[in-house]
């Protein structure tokens, strides 16, 4: 089973090197770089794996779309999607991909309210919850989380869904698109470590707007 490895970067050269030697083990990485300022695509190009760019800043959605089609057309099984700033954990992998490799689902998406993680309170209870409940009442899901990044599709999703929010409503969207193409799909436990180098609170918000008017949109 040929799986790729996604990893969408925009400035994370602190933390770079150390997200792409944990996942090296679990298959083949990709990185797309989204128009980085700082050094991360010469960190990236040195450590012997695939490295795809941006000429600008697009937005996380587009870096992993581009990374989705990509894979697809280099044989892919299925994708792991993976964010660049040490926020997860690269030894949970093999339990996202289980689910797809027994044949109980198309796309698992991590999630960091099924296990216990210290996820600062403001933040929980004031924006990943309220996403949360959103995403579910405009979708139709009862899922426990919104916009993880760590999630994987098998090459049957990968085929269907196609990602054209660029910026941070891509989470929903690809959602919205595994309801719409009636894809299997299961929830894992996943840890979220919160440290200097992940998402704020002003992110957060930005996730929720993103979601709002990204739904708008439509």
């Amino acid at each position: 089973m040929k799986v790729f490895i996604i990893i969408p970067c925009y400035n994370e050269a602190d933390r770079l090197a150390a997200v792409i030697e944990s996942v090296k083990q679990y298959g083949q990485v990709l990185v797309v770089d989204d128009g980085s300022e700082d050094s991360s695509i010469q960190i990236a190009e040195s450590q012997n794996i695939v490295v795809l760019k941006h000429l600008i800043n697009r937005g996380q959605g587009a870096a992993l779309e581009t990374g989705n089609r990509y894979a697809l057309s280099h044989g892919a099984d299925l994708v792991v999607h993976f964010d660049a700033d040490g926020q997860h954990q690269a030894a949970e992998i093999p339990d996202l991909i289980k689910p797809i490799i027994n044949g109980q689902a198309d796309a698992v998406l991590g999630s960091r309210f099924l296990k216990d993680n210290k996820i600062p309170w403001f933040k929980k209870y004031f924006v990943l919850k309220v996403v949360v409940f959103f995403q579910n009442l405009m979708l139709g899901v009862k899922l426990t989380d919104a916009h993880n990044g760590f999630r994987v599709l098998s090459k049957n999703a990968i085929k269907k869904i196609r990602i054209t929010q660029d910026g941070m409503a891509h989470a929903s969207e690809i959602i919205e698109q595994i309801v719409y193409h009636q894809l299997r799909y299961k929830e894992v436990p996943v840890t979220v470590v919160y440290n200097e180098f992940g998402q704020g609170i002003a992110s957060g918000l930005r996730i929720l707007r993103d979601l709002l008017f990204g739904r708008l949109n439509k």
